[in-house]
């Protein structure tokens, strides 16, 4: 299917890459910017697709990872969840590290 190829490439080609509804600079729903936030506090560049310009995404994006609500976010081309997931790991230490490695590894690979 053409659309899963796509996101696929877009998840692999992009070190941290964010499926959510608007942009980070004008997020259209509460989970996608608490989402976007806590990714700049990463201090990493990371990409983005907005959902609702794409509809393509939005509807095949839920069965890519078996992940059926937005945001997504994917880190070294690897699902990491949504809103919750994405935050608790930032709370915890965890998701600014796992960021910086995958634009790191990504920048030393090119």
């Amino acid at each position: 299917m053409e659309v899963l190829e796509k996101i696929k490439e877009q998840v692999e080609s992009n070190p941290v890459i964010i499926y959510m509804k608007g942009t980070p600079a004008m997020p259209m729903c509460g989970f996608s910017s608490r989402t976007a936030e806590v990714l700049k506090k990463c201090e990493r560049e990371f990409a983005f697709v907005n959902v609702i310009a794409n509809p393509d995404i939005f509807e095949h994006l839920p069965s890519y990872a078996d992940w059926p609500t937005f945001p997504q976010v994917y880190v070294g081309g690897e699902l990491i969840g949504g809103c919750d997931i994405t935050v608790e790991m930032f709370d915890k230490g965890e998701l600014a590290p796992m960021v910086q490695a995958a634009v790191d590894s990504a920048k030393s690979a090119e």
